[in-house]
């Protein structure tokens, strides 16, 4: 097969959904509702925590960085995506590929080590109480921050920066409606070896290690919950876990869906329902589940909307 040097790659071709016409034309809504959602859900997410004062603690500070990455998460893939159905096109350039692998990695990873996180806020909040405020203050919270963007950022760069030293062969079928890294891996003509193995290796650490910290955390909040006496304080601590739990299964699930359907030979259809369900239901559910339950967000909400009505 006739390959070329990365350089002269014009652009690739994202073979998304069907292409019949009208199924084309109800995902475009469908898909468009679904964005429109999730901006506006966690846009008022990051709001109402920062206009209430009663919610400037860790958990809601962790909680308007999620919804911040989410919004970033579903904007580096959807908008293209709206775009290419409603122009009829496939193609993204070689750039716009490498740039959507980049910061697709980055908000992926943060909401990743976010997530981790958050599980360390409970862990504290219900195993240390007396101890909660001075362990996470906000120079502790804005450092985890921080370092979350900093280990995001730095494992996007060495994923995209690997990716630029490989060649392509003409066939440059992505069959997602995204560049995803283990598709573009499977069409260059180079050796992939190492960009193989660096991506298992960071999956694994980044992936599996804060999966496996969420898991301890929790292990840990059970104990201490089983050993202590019962107190309102607590279990109104633990009863934010729910939320937060179900928000972790969501994310690993899906997550785990796109990797396995990426590496595995499975239907190309399969794997775009597992990436819809990773990038657009995910960050469309977690605003619901984070305020449906929670009396303190809801009120918050009712508070800014009640705000928004008054100028109108």
């Amino acid at each position: 097969m006739e390959s070329e040097n990365q350089t002269h790659v014009a652009e690739f071709l994202l073979l998304g959904f069907s292409e019949n016409p009208e199924l084309q034309l109800l995902l475009l809504g469908m898909f468009l509702t679904m964005y429109l959602v999730t901006v506006l859900g966690n846009l008022l997410i990051i709001l109402a925590v920062n206009s209430d004062s009663h919610l400037h603690t860790p958990m809601y500070f962790f909680l308007s960085n999620l919804s911040f990455s989410d919004i970033c998460f579903s904007t580096t893939t959807v908008p293209k995506m709206l775009v290419n159905i409603q122009t009829q096109s496939k193609s993204i350039s070689y750039t716009g590929c490498l740039t959507q692998i980049c910061f697709f990695l980055v908000f992926a990873c943060l909401e990743n080590c976010l997530l981790a996180a958050m599980a360390y806020d409970r862990y504290v909040a219900i195993c240390h109480p007396l101890r909660y405020r001075v362990i996470m203050n906000p120079r502790f919270c804005g450092l985890l921050i921080l370092l979350s963007l900093f280990i995001s950022i730095m494992n996007a760069l060495l994923h995209s920066l690997m990716v630029l030293r490989l060649s392509f062969c003409t066939d440059l079928e992505i069959s997602q409606f995204f560049c995803e890294l283990p598709q573009v891996l499977k069409l260059a003509c180079s050796d992939t070896l190492f960009n193989n193995i660096l991506l298992y290796f960071m999956t694994s650490i980044l992936g599996a290690g804060t999966f496996l910290g969420i898991i301890f955390s929790y292990l840990k909040i059970v104990s201490s919950l089983l050993k202590r006496p019962p107190t309102g304080g607590m279990y109104k601590a633990f009863s934010t876990c729910g939320s937060h739990l179900s928000v972790v299964s969501l994310f690993y699930g899906t997550g785990s869906g796109v990797y396995l359907s990426s590496t595995a030979t499975v239907s190309s259809r399969k794997s775009a329902v597992a990436s819809v369900m990773n990038t657009m239901v995910t960050p469309m559910l977690n605003p619901f589940i984070y305020s449906l339950r929670n009396k303190d967000m809801m009120g918050a909400l009712q508070k800014l909307i009640s705000k928004i009505s008054s100028f109108y």
